[in-house]
């Protein structure tokens, strides 16, 4: 059972940290590459909502653990700061959702049935320069690096 974890590594050559702390009603999840907590995004979704298990590993990438998807009836609630644009605003969501249903799974799989708890997450991430409308290659291998490091805590390494 998650109580408070802490983990750092190099993403893309920039020093990457997440810090867990679980309370009784809700978890939080700070991820940060520049030492703040940055924007906040609470993600709840009822318990009665089933989670579906990610997808195979694609046999061609033997690397790449597959994430199970966000349900739709997720809810997003900004909580403090907002990103500095639409674009980011999108992608921070991205990581809010994707975060809380590795969560929501890890404690799903736990010995003990326990009642779907809030998750809030900190986004504090570097730009990347020439961000288009699509992910760069940079930003989607800091989110696959992100959430890799996200379940290698949950898992206790």
């Amino acid at each position: 059972m998650l109580t408070s974890r802490q983990i750092s590594r190099n993403l893309n050559g920039i020093p990457t940290e997440i810090v867990m702390q679980a309370f009784a009603d809700r978890i939080l999840v700070l991820i940060t590459q520049m030492g703040k907590v940055g924007t906040l995004i609470q993600a709840s979704m009822p318990s009665t909502t089933p989670l579906l298990p990610a997808a195979a590993p694609n046999s061609s990438e033997t690397h790449v653990h597959p994430l199970p998807p966000p349900p739709s009836a997720i809810q997003l609630t900004p909580l403090f700061g907002s990103a500095p644009s639409e674009r980011m605003q999108t992608l921070h969501s991205l990581y809010a959702a994707q975060i809380a249903t590795i969560i929501w799974t890890a404690e799903s799989d736990g010995p003990l049935e326990v009642d779907r708890r809030s998750v809030v997450v900190g986004i504090a991430l570097r730009k990347f320069d020439g961000a288009s409308d699509e992910l760069s290659q940079e930003e989607r291998e800091v989110f696959r690096g992100v959430m890799d490091m996200l379940r290698d805590s949950l898992a206790g390494i």
